[in-house]
Parts: C-alpha cells; sequence; structure tokens
C-alpha cells in the first residue's frame, strides 16, 4: 500500500521540522518527505490541506485489560480506541490475568494484537512474579520474548530489599523499569488527595507524602543500582524537585505526568463523582500548577492516558468502593492540545510530549517521520470543533470525567505502519 499525505502542515518534534510538506508511504515505510520519488504511483491520496500531519502518538501507559479483564476491555477495543486517538504505539501494563510474567501471556498478547492490528503493542512486563512484589520474574526470558520494560503495575513489593534486587538485575542487564511512587503503608486505604476536598466530603485522604517518600526511595535505589528507571504518574508538586535533583545529579531517570492530573483537581470530586477516581489522585491546584510548569519546562518530559477502562459496575458503587481509573486513549490529544490552547506548551512542544519524548524515554524507534523508518502517522484537524460523547467511544470502558466536553482539535486519519487504521466520518 503507498499513500500520500499532501498539503498539511508537517510537524516533527524530533527533527525539529515544521513546514508544510507532503509525506510518502511505501511497504509499511516512510520513504520520502516533500518531492515525491521517482515512480511512485500512491494508491490512496490524503488531502490535508488545513490540517496538521504529525507522528503516530506514543502512550507509555495503557491497561488493555485482555487477556482475562474483557468485560473492561479487549484488545480490538482498545486499539481502535487509540486509532480514533491518534495513537500508534501503546506500552501495556502488566496486570492482566494472567499477570503478564511468562513468555506465554507475552505470546498471546502479542498474536491478539498482530489481529487486532490497530495500533501497536508494546509489553511492559512483570518485575516480579505474579506482581506480587516477593520473587524476582524471569525478566531475561521475558525480554527475550519481547518486553520492553518492566514494572510493578501500581503493585507494591513486599519490601525495600525485594524492589533493590529488582533494580539491580534490571542495571545489570539495562532494562528499563517504570516505577509508580506511591508508599502503600501511607496510602492506606485513601482515595482522594487528604486536603479539605476530602474532608468536607469525609473520604479517607492520601497524603502527598505517600508519593514524595516513594519516589525518594525510587531515585536513592536507582541510583545506587545503577539502574534505568521512568517515573510514571506523578501528582504532586513536592515530587518536582525531588525529580530535578536526581536530574541534576546526571541520574538515569525520566518521568512522566497522566494527561488528566494537568487538566482536574480534587475540586472535582465535588458531588462524589465516582469518575475522578484515579490513583494517584487529584490534588490540589498548586499541584496542578507545579506539573504543568515541570512539563512545560521539559523536567516532566513525557504525558500519558494512564488509560484505564473500566465496566459500569466497577464504577457503580459508593465512591471509596469504585475502581480507580480513566478510560483516557480517546482524549490524550484533545487534551494535550488545550494547553496549547491556554498557553501552556507551544503545539510543536505539545506533540513532543506524547511522541518523541515518550518514545525516547523507553529507547524505541518511534514518535518521528524519518525517512526508513515505520510510516506511523497522525492527522489532526486543529480547528475542529467536537463533543466527548462517552457512549459513543471505542473504548469498551466508558469511564470519562470529560464526557460533554467541548474540544477543538480532532484526529482525521491514523496510520499505523503504512496503514489507514482510522478515518474520521464524513458528516
Amino acid at each position: 500500500m503507498k499513500i500520500s499525505i499532501l498539503h498539511g502542515r508537517l510537524i516533527d518534534p524530533a527533527s525539529g521540522l515544521d513546514a508544510c510538506q507532503a509525506v510518502h508511504i511505501a511497504d509499511g515505510k516512510l520513504v520520502a518527505l516533500g518531492a515525491v520519488p521517482s515512480g511512485f504511483q500512491a494508491d490512496i491520496r490524503l488531502d490535508a490541506q488545513g490540517q496538521v500531519v504529525c507522528p503516530g502518538l506514543v502512550d507509555l501507559s495503557a491497561s488493555l485489560r485482555e487477556p482475562g479483564l474483557t468485560e473492561k476491555g479487549t484488545l480490538v477495543s482498545e486499539t481502535a480506541a487509540a486509532a480514533k486517538g491518534g495513537i500508534t504505539t501503546l506500552v501495556c501494563t502488566p496486570d492482566t490475568e494472567p499477570v503478564i510474567d511468562t513468555p506465554a501471556v507475552i505470546e498471546l498478547i502479542q498474536r491478539k494484537a498482530c489481529q487486532a492490528a490497530q495500533a501497536r503493542v508494546l509489553i511492559c512486563a512483570a518485575l516480579t512474579r505474579g506482581l506480587q512484589g516477593r520473587q524476582l520474574a524471569d525478566m531475561m526470558t521475558l525480554q527475550r520474548a519481547g518486553a520492553i520494560a518492566f514494572s510493578q503495575a501500581g503493585r507494591p513489593f513486599a519490601d525495600a530489599l525485594m524492589q533493590y534486587h529488582a533494580l539491580g538485575y534490571a542495571a545489570t542487564f539495562d532494562l528499563p523499569v517504570l516505577l509508580s511512587p506511591q508508599d502503600p503503608a501511607l496510602q492506606a486505604d485513601g482515595c482522594a488527595h487528604a486536603g479539605a476536598t476530602a474532608t468536607q466530603l469525609g473520604l479517607p485522604g492520601i497524603p502527598v507524602v505517600a508519593e514524595t517518600v516513594a519516589l525518594a526511595r525510587d531515585l536513592a535505589l536507582a541510583a545506587d543500582t545503577g539502574a534505568r528507571i521512568h517515573c510514571r504518574g506523578l501528582s504532586a508538586a513536592d515530587s518536582v524537585p525531588l525529580l530535578q535533583m536526581a536530574q541534576r545529579c546526571r541520574q538515569s531517570v525520566s518521568a512522566d505526568v497522566a494527561i488528566h492530573q494537568l487538566h482536574l483537581t480534587d475540586w472535582d470530586l465535588a458531588d462524589f463523582d465516582v469518575r475522578c477516581h484515579v490513583s494517584p489522585p487529584l490534588r490540589t491546584l498548586r499541584d496542578r500548577d507545579a506539573l504543568r510548569q515541570a512539563v512545560a519546562t521539559g523536567l516532566i518530559p513525557v504525558i500519558c492516558s494512564d488509560h484505564q477502562p473500566h465496566d459500569q459496575d466497577a464504577k457503580t458503587a459508593p465512591f471509596p468502593a469504585t475502581a480507580p481509573g480513566i478510560s483516557g486513549l480517546e482524549t490524550l490529544l484533545a487534551l494535550t492540545l488545550r494547553l496549547v490552547q491556554e498557553q501552556v506548551l507551544s503545539l510543536p512542544e505539545a506533540l513532543a510530549r506524547i511522541t518523541c519524548n515518550p518514545a525516547d524515554a523507553l529507547s524505541l524507534p518511534y514518535g518521528r517521520l524519518a525517512v526508513g523508518q515505520a510510516a506511523d502517522v497522525c492527522i489532526f484537524d486543529p480547528e475542529a470543533h467536537w463533543i466527548l460523547r462517552a457512549d459513543q467511544m471505542c473504548s469498551r470502558g466508558h469511564n470519562t470525567p470529560f464526557d460533554g466536553w467541548d474540544f477543538i482539535g480532532q484526529v482525521t486519519h491514523t496510520i499505523c505502519n503504512g496503514r489507514l487504521v482510522y478515518q474520521r466520518d464524513q458528516e
């Protein structure tokens, strides 16, 4: 299949390119930018006049639920949601049933993902067997089977010594580790930020130190072992100076923030809105603004969806008893573009946070438009107005607090590995 994308504004943050140029694709690869290659005859010509052409988005944290939790999501439904959102590369979390801690589970996911074929699914495998935090998983065997990184998916280690051994093993083989800084003892049974809103609603709180204590421990253990870590889902302003200090000390550390943390605060929990029950919890306006500033300066270089689809029953209970998480694939780009509209980031900076930067964090060859590389392309109309309707989402999980939000900027086409996997319906 040969595709030409014409007349669009081409933005490739990795190379600094921002110009009106054509893109030409053949055999799954990007073969030329600008002039048509000699002898090239496109099977599909896409007119991107007035639209932005950028690399396909890369999302470092997506719970795809299959195998085992198909009432919440399947590889078919969630990769379709990714394609609709302009995402071409997903890193799936290991908290499936069974857990991704054997080559057999990796092979199962890879086979089903190839059949779904609407987005590239990369595997983040379990650091410990069954995510129980007590015995190391066979990381080298899992890497040979296709795992590109390792994590606990927010589950705790049995103790700091177990984490030390896990990071030491990963460092020996230069395996990237994703860590979610949450101290289980301090988090306890909390479900909201420990502050005025939680007090008014009578909800058990999670203090900021539940994150900062864990983050300080993660950074210290990584420094001692030499492990390459990525800090997942920061939520607190007080985490920013800890991350800044680690980077000044030249630690091999990167970090991300979930896009909902850059738009919502604990005020949004008013009336016990269970759609805003997330982990880590939504915190204060001060925290949100500090995270925005860290993203703007590049201290936190990555934004992710932290996609966690749920069935309706999981969100139908008193607030503390509901499952945390937001179905976020279909709003990642739109909410990131809102940061541009609110002058937090320029458009190229915003696109870098969801394309080349997440790819670079795990040394992945995606998130850029380079001749000879995989043809992953997102085309979006930056002026299109649309309203999110939860009941019209592709994801099997309709749990989103952004239902009814009016957005500016909508994906019109998504190309993954040279295949047109999504095209917006023409109204």
